[in-house]
């Protein structure tokens, strides 16, 4: 059973913007990142981002998770691992 999910962007009936509130910021936040991760978008911005831009997102993000998530966290949430 898939554990991953994207709803959250199609649920989300309040404002995307950044800057109103804390709350707004981190549901816009939300709804970024899961449009953002759409297979049709990353099938189009894979091929055209330079390696360099592509290991500095790797990079960025391994190191938000790091800092923010537990070992057990990152196996469960991220890698979907029990």
């Amino acid at each position: 059973m898939e554990r991953s999910s994207h709803n959250f962007f199609k649920e989300y009936k309040g404002p995307i913007a950044f800057g109103l509130s804390r709350e707004v910021d981190e549901a816009s936040f939300k709804v970024f990142l899961q449009k953002f991760s759409s297979d049709q978008i990353l099938g189009v911005l894979c091929p055209r981002l330079a390696q360099e831009e592509l290991d500095g997102i790797v990079e960025m993000l391994t190191q938000v998770m790091r800092k923010h998530l537990t070992d057990r966290e990152y196996h469960t949430l991220f890698l979907d691992q029990a």
